[in-house]
């Protein structure tokens, strides 16, 4: 099978279900930012499975997000004659994020300043995957004003950029690196 196809050529992609549309679609962009988080994301899972030890619980949870990015994408990506083809996203992946992110927070010390990022390169990845997160889900709010949008897959992207928030402060921890916090 050939990587290009040249049905793309005139600007216009297909959605799951064959619907036809700009490549500038609000779906589109919705689930073309997903993929770069997704690229973000393994970038991140990649420098904490080559630390190792204690990282590998952190690179393990980022494998399981990883794999819920793609069903996210795929939800993002229904168009037309496609709503029957992909099962929605359950309130499940969210709530396993919120344990995961539960159990990060009570072991940092609470703050009451916003953090700036930094410190280490696998720190600042962690705020990167944030930064991204939130805007991939800004596009999926805006997709969501002109199409059905998956309900779960938009409150998966919330939780998700909280995640990444606790994350670069746990490694800042585990890696004794002072926080950086923001003082007016």
């Amino acid at each position: 099978m050939r990587v290009y196809t040249r049905t793309g050529d005139k600007g216009l992609t297909s959605l799951i279900g064959g619907e036809r549309v700009p490549k500038f679609d609000s779906r589109v962009e919705a689930y073309g930012s997903v993929d770069e988080l997704s690229a973000q994301s393994a970038m991140m899972r990649d420098m904490l499975a080559r630390e190792g030890g204690e990282y590998a619980g952190a690179a393990a949870q980022l494998a399981d997000v990883l794999t819920e990015l793609m069903t996210v994408a795929a939800l993002f990506a229904v168009g037309r004659g496609g709503e029957d083809k992909l099962a929605p996203m359950g309130p499940e992946p969210a709530a396993r994020l919120e344990a995961w992110m539960d159990e990060m927070d009570a072991s940092l010390k609470p703050i009451t300043k916003f953090t700036i990022p930094g410190g280490h390169p696998v720190v600042s990845q962690a705020h990167i995957c944030r930064t991204v997160c939130r805007r991939a889900e800004r596009a999926a709010l805006r997709a969501a004003e002109e199409h059905p949008m998956d309900r779960g897959a938009l409150i998966y992207l919330n939780r998700l950029s909280d995640y990444f928030y606790l994350l670069g402060r746990l490694l800042s921890e585990k890696k004794e690196i002072e926080e950086n916090l923001w003082i007016p």
